[in-house]
């Protein structure tokens, strides 16, 4: 059956480009973020899908250049407990970049909300699903802000009861990702840990299955 699309080819093929440019950008130049650009950024985000329509994302922005500081300090003890326990990688490890906190325009934590136990549509037996709705949200923002040609960045180096306490998050909340918005000079040809030859991407023929799960490293 021939699908029948909306949107014309160009519009498409705009979709399936911003995808595969979306970088996780450490690098910014100064300049603030327009407050209207903003504001498309968190609308794009709060028209993500959730689990049961319980939209569980909550964002709070920082503003404080002392909070910013904090905020930084807590995700540089971090860095250096993972270098630690990365062994024989720590060296590796601790010449890459791994944020923008000071440098970016604009700083955001995404957070799951509190008394998330009553939505249980979709979550009796998959609980974590509010977590990936989160992502949905961080994800369409991502999209977004590479459209708009905003440089973003997911920070995840931090201890979330820390984060949460800094930032009077409730019992039952809980800050999942740390947000650099800013411009930048430039975005990646590849992800940058690509580019530092930490990793590469897999190939998606060897992550795809068909009826049940297949070990591709079985002879």
């Amino acid at each position: 059956m021939e699908v029948q699309s909306s949107f014309d080819q160009s519009e498409i093929d705009v979709v399936y480009r911003v995808i595969a440019e979306r970088r996780d950008v450490r690098h910014f130049v100064p300049g603030a973020v327009d407050e209207d650009l903003l504001m498309r950024l968190l609308g794009a985000a709060h028209q993500a899908p959730s689990v049961g329509l319980m939209q569980p994302w909550r964002f709070i922005r920082i503003q404080r250049p002392e909070l910013r500081e904090q905020m930084y300090r807590l995700v540089d003890e971090e860095r250096q407990a993972t270098g630690a326990a990365l062994g024989d990688r720590n060296e590796e490890f601790m010449r890459l970049k791994v944020e923008g906190i000071r440098e970016c325009g604009e700083v955001l934590v995404a957070t799951l909300m509190d008394q998330r136990e009553k939505h249980i549509f979709g979550r009796r037996t998959l609980p974590e699903m509010d977590l990936a709705s989160v992502a949905c949200a961080i994800q369409n923002m991502w999209l977004a802000a590479r459209a708009e040609g905003l440089g973003m960045g997911w920070v995840s180096l931090f201890d979330p009861a820390k984060l949460a306490a800094l930032l009077g998050i409730p019992d039952g909340g809980k800050p999942v990702a740390i947000i650099c918005l800013g411009h930048v000079a430039g975005f990646y040809p590849k992800p940058m840990l690509e580019l530092e030859g930490w990793a590469t991407r897999g190939k998606l023929a060897d992550l795809v299955y068909t009826d049940r799960w297949q070990d591709n490293n079985s002879a």
